[in-house]
């Protein structure tokens, strides 16, 4: 069994999560400046086993997709063209950077701490694989 990996892709920065290889428990990774995206992963799954790439889709609240939407389309066909033998997943991360802020708030980091983008984005990649694999 390999691992999942969770993508929360951003313009600037993009948050990865990932499962232990027995897709139990998910942990924040890492946050990677999203231009150097497809060189970490390209890298990443040949040192680690991935069964699954998780992409976050973002949505509004009448559930059309969000303008970020526009922006991670051509980052999906890249990935599929680079790394084709590991299948993609879109799952739904409507509210995953509110929920990312308030878990932040609850782990008591102060207000500088909360102020870390990075931190908020691998959270949020956290966030949608925790909930992939709470629906698996």
């Amino acid at each position: 069994m390999g691992r999942v990996l969770a993508i929360d892709f951003g313009k600037k920065r993009t948050g990865i999560a990932v499962t232990d290889e027995l897709q139990i428990i998910a942990s924040g990774l890492t946050t990677v400046n999203t231009s150097e995206l497809i060189p970490f992963l390209k890298e990443y799954v040949t040192k680690e086993k991935v069964e699954l790439f998780l992409v976050g889709k973002p949505k509004q609240m009448n559930n059309s997709d969000s303008e970020s939407e526009a922006l991670i389309v051509p980052f999906l066909k890249k990935l599929l063209k680079q790394i084709p033998e590991i299948p993609m997943q879109r799952v739904d991360e409507r509210f995953t950077s509110k929920m990312a802020f308030q878990t932040m708030i609850d782990g008591g980091l102060n207000k500088n701490q909360r102020r870390n983008k990075a931190l908020v984005d691998e959270i949020s990649a956290t966030i949608i694989l925790q909930s992939y694999l709470y629906n698996k």
